[in-house]
């Protein structure tokens, strides 16, 4: 098979479904053979494993100074879920800040009563939940929380 880098590399299809081949060798024929995409990941600068490492610091610096700004509770839950549901809160928040308030017909006082419930809802779980909603949903969503998605006081949960 030919490559864009030029290279001709024998590939062998036969582990995959009959009727997926043709679309995997025409994937295969539109990308570089796999030597020359890795000298090519080597000499572009840092690892995607790196990059993704100083992105998801980045992202959480955002979220915990958004967080003290705006007087946020810390989140509840098992530890791995604590900065990922952080970062998730923040997104979700700024997501519907930016769709309702700064593009959208609501003023700053209708979004405060948003922010107060949004305080409310301490389980990192619920925001990690709720990532890929829309910041439209977001009034909705924080009316819909039941008790199960607000915080708790057990410190073994």
């Amino acid at each position: 098979m030919d490559h864009t880098c030029g290279h001709t590399v024998e590939h062998d299809l036969s582990a995959r479904p009959a009727d997926k081949r043709a679309a995997f060798a025409r994937w295969l024929a539109a990308r570089e053979c796999t030597d020359c995409w890795k000298t090519t990941r080597e000499t572009e600068g840092p690892s995607t494993q790196e990059w993704l490492k100083a992105r998801r610091a980045e992202e959480q610096a955002e979220a915990r100074a958004w967080a003290t700004r705006y007087d946020m509770p810390p989140l509840d839950g098992p530890p791995k879920t604590l900065d990922w549901g952080e970062r998730s809160r923040h997104q979700l928040m700024a997501a519907a800040y930016t769709a309702l308030v700064i593009e959208g017909p609501w003023s700053e006082t209708d979004w405060a009563p948003v922010e107060e419930k949004a305080r409310t809802i301490t389980r990192a779980g619920w925001w990690i939940d709720q990532r890929d909603a829309d910041g439209t949903d977001l009034p909705e969503l924080l009316e819909a929380a039941t008790e199960n998605d607000l915080g708790t006081e057990n410190p073994f949960r």
